[in-house]
């Protein structure tokens, strides 16, 4: 990905960061070489970007080429609507009390650059704002009654910062385009720069810290910059072609708000924001397999009125869910009356829906990984000991997990592989892991996963090397097709 600074004079920016281009104006309006230049993000520095101003066509003739620029003209444009400073302010107002609580008059602007200010105090606080508004260069002008509240946010240009701030600036700049080397011997840049989303903490994390810094180095082979990023990173991430998300999805955590960011941003991603929301409820995907007549195990989707009648209908033992759930966190067995009710009265308390399932056991699910429609790997995931689940989170540690077996694609019965391409297309294309029970029915889907898990020594036992290229390469053409 070409990076490029557009300003009206390279040379008062004096900026010298490594594999990023300072062009003027004039350069990027008629140069042939920045006008037919493919793979651009661009960051637009200009000294005005009021309506019909060069910096606003800059911005504008940037999205027209297929080039990617910051601002954007819906970022421009944003800080002309009133409702986002208030929206901004009621998101972020302990923060904003907090970080002014020392300031005695009744009116502050915060100056914010590349995410940053001058004074370190406010860093939590700028970074904030520039998550939310992502540009490179605005000010925020807050007024005191009672409390602190946001009276107004405006992009400014670069003439309008002080000359003792641009010292600062051009290392904030620095600091927001460096990215990371993890092999000193590469001497050229590499092609493309991926961020991997990682969450310490995670309690079960889609990929071991091996699996991870395998994704680093096949990454590099393949002219990727790749390296870890956090959920604090948020404001890093315009910096990126690309963002593989490897920490625990949900619609309500950080995977949700990075994952649209990106796709709003136009990065490659793994996983697509309509992937986190439809697999993260299983009341979705229940429906939608019925619809699709996708074999699953009976289900009922009932509501506290209608617990009789979802007991009626599946029977005991069966097997409640809560519609967020994941990592069988908040599945429960139910084997008698008392019991489904008392897990019906905690559930309850948590979600209007409630997911009764008819109980199937097997010694092992399969999991078929489907990236793009295609499968890349197929594994039997065995039962935790002594457990009807893959995880038995009240064991002792040595039993949380059943054992596994990595099998070859071609060994996995046909009728298996070709349910879990069909279930993964009602998401859509991405990286997805089926679970599949085997039945002498025939196999019946028990989940679709969105941000299945790629560890070492597991998922990649057969093929190694050439799992983490199929997902990487699935990125390239991401980012050149985009």
């Amino acid at each position: 990905m070409n990076k490029i600074i557009v300003c009206n004079d390279p040379e008062k920016l004096h900026f010298n960061i490594e594999h990023v281009k300072v062009i003027s104006t004039k350069d990027y309006l008629n140069k042939a070489e920045f006008i037919n230049m493919k793979q651009v993000r661009l960051f637009n520095l200009c000294d005005n970007y009021t309506y019909q101003s060069k910096g606003y066509y800059i911005s504008l003739l940037a999205e027209a080429r297929g080039h990617r620029p910051i601002p954007s003209v819906k970022n421009i444009l944003d800080f002309s609507a009133r409702a986002l400073a208030k929206l901004v302010h009621e998101e972020n107002f302990d923060l904003i009390q907090k970080s002014l609580k020392d300031i005695k008059s009744k009116e502050f602007t915060l100056s914010i650059y590349f995410g940053q200010n001058l004074a370190g105090k406010y860093k939590e606080l700028s970074q904030a704002f520039h998550r939310f508004f992502q540009v490179p260069y605005f000010r925020v002008k807050f007024v005191k009654n009672d409390k602190w509240k946001v009276h107004s946010a405006r992009i400014i240009s670069t003439i309008e910062i002080p000359e003792s701030h641009l010292v600062y600036v051009r290392k904030f700049a620095s600091d927001y385009f460096d990215k990371k080397r993890y092999d000193s011997s590469v001497l050229k840049p590499n092609k493309y720069s991926m961020a991997i989303l990682v969450k310490d903490g995670d309690e079960a994390p889609p990929s071991n810290k091996k699996a991870l810094e395998k994704f680093i180095a096949v990454a590099d082979k393949l002219k990727i910059d790749a390296e870890i990023i956090s959920p604090k990173d948020f404001n890093r991430l315009p910096a990126f072609d690309a963002l593989f998300i490897r920490m625990n999805t949900h619609v309500r955590n950080e995977s949700y708000r990075f994952s649209r960011k990106s796709q709003s941003l136009g990065i490659a991603l793994v996983d697509y924001p309509d992937s986190i929301l439809k697999c993260s409820n299983k009341v979705f995907m229940t429906e939608a397999m019925i619809a699709a007549n996708i074999p699953t195990p009976k289900c009922y989707i009932f509501q506290k009125d209608s617990k009789d009648l979802a007991l009626e209908s599946i029977g005991l033992p069966c097997v409640l869910k809560l519609p967020d759930s994941s990592f069988s966190f908040g599945v429960k067995k139910a084997e008698t009356k008392e019991k489904f009710y008392e897990i019906c009265q905690s559930m309850l308390k948590v979600s209007d829906l409630l997911i009764c399932q008819e109980y199937v056991y097997t010694d092992f699910d399969w999991r078929i990984g489907i990236l793009d429609g295609e499968p890349i790997y197929a594994c039997k995931y065995f039962m935790a000991r002594g457990h009807w689940q893959i995880y038995n989170w009240s064991a002792k540690k040595r039993d949380t997990e059943g054992n596994f077996a990595t099998i070859p694609i071609e060994e996995v019965p046909s009728k298996v592989v070709q349910l879990a391409v069909r279930s993964a297309k009602l998401v859509g294309d991405g990286l997805y892991g089926i679970d599949i029970k085997d039945l002498e029915s025939g196999p019946t889907v028990i989940e679709v996963n969105d941000n299945p898990n790629i560890d070492y020594g597991v998922e990649d036992k057969l093929l190694g090397t050439a799992l983490y290229e199929k997902v990487l390469n699935a990125f390239i053409k991401r980012i050149e097709s985009s």
